[in-house]
């Protein structure tokens, strides 16, 4: 019989495990979605004057990104505070807020 952990810590241990890496997959996922969200607003360059539909396409882009990342942030919230994961995780989403949050901004496209 092994004594150097007590039978009680070593599930938790492993769910501990299990939980960070599920957390981790969620997390991952929804930043590169909120990423490739974030990067169709940028490429969205109208053509002239008339073109208000790609001008409206990348508003909505940056937009649904921005909501995306304050999502990603608050399940990032949850999955710190259960400590499944550490604080640094916190740095994606807020990085992707920053860009969404400056196209629909300072670098929103002009007509």
């Amino acid at each position: 019989m092994n004594t150097s952990a007590p039978p009680s810590t070593r599930p938790a241990r492993a769910w501990s495990g299990f939980g960070s890496l599920v957390c981790g997959l969620v997390l991952t996922a929804g930043h590169l979605a909120t990423g490739y969200l974030v990067v169709v607003a940028y490429l969205a360059d109208p053509v002239g004057p008339w073109d208000h539909e790609t001008v409206a396409h990348s508003n909505f882009a940056a937009g649904f990104g921005l909501a995306l990342s304050a999502l990603t942030a608050l399940l990032t919230w949850v999955f710190v505070k259960a400590e499944w994961l550490r604080r640094w995780w916190y740095r994606v989403p807020v990085l992707l807020a920053a860009v969404a949050l400056l196209r629909l901004t300072l670098l929103a496209p002009e007509l």
